[in-house]
């Protein structure tokens, strides 16, 4: 089993995708040129530090508002590994996993974890944090097939012998 550990940046409840991308930046050229405006309206501050390989630990209805595919994009181009929440909307988590982010589901990790900790996730199983085990439900093969292909589109091209 795939095993990674990161620094965890904690968030509440209800950060929807105005919070995650405001509106007024959607009109950038780029997803890396809207990346440092990431959850900007919340926490200025917070793209301008997540490292590539961090971890997003949140409340529940993570990703709820509009249906924007930017949002899952912008959060994988900071370089944020994987986002675990106590639940996700239901669109932007297929979005996310159609643009390749990796998004985890545990109702306990939030209310004990502390912001700047590292956590051990193993992959389909648990994540550790402070000696204590969380288990977490296994992603279908399919679904890990788009994500660690690094998307949909690069999944099917895959597939189809094209790339």
């Amino acid at each position: 089993m795939e095993k990674f550990s990161g620094k965890i940046w904690v968030l509440g409840d209800d950060i929807d995708t105005d919070i995650i991308i405001p509106t007024e930046y959607l009109a950038l050229k780029t997803v890396n040129d809207m990346a440092p405006y990431a959850f900007s309206p919340l926490r200025p501050e917070l793209a301008g530090q997540v490292k590539p390989g961090d971890i997003i630990v949140a409340g529940k209805n993570f990703g709820c508002g509009s249906s924007r595919e930017q949002a899952p994009e912008i959060i994988k181009a900071l370089g944020i590994k994987a986002v675990i929440a106590k639940s996700f909307a239901r669109i932007f988590f297929r979005n996310s996993i159609n643009n390749g982010l990796l998004l985890i589901e545990n109702d306990k990790l939030r209310d004990v974890v502390s912001e700047g900790d590292e956590i051990t996730v193993t992959l389909n199983e648990s994540i550790e944090y402070n000696g204590n085990k969380y288990e977490i439900a296994a992603l279908p093969d399919n679904l890990m097939d788009i994500i660690n292909a690094g998307g949909l589109v690069k999944a099917m091209r895959k597939l189809n012998g094209l790339d």
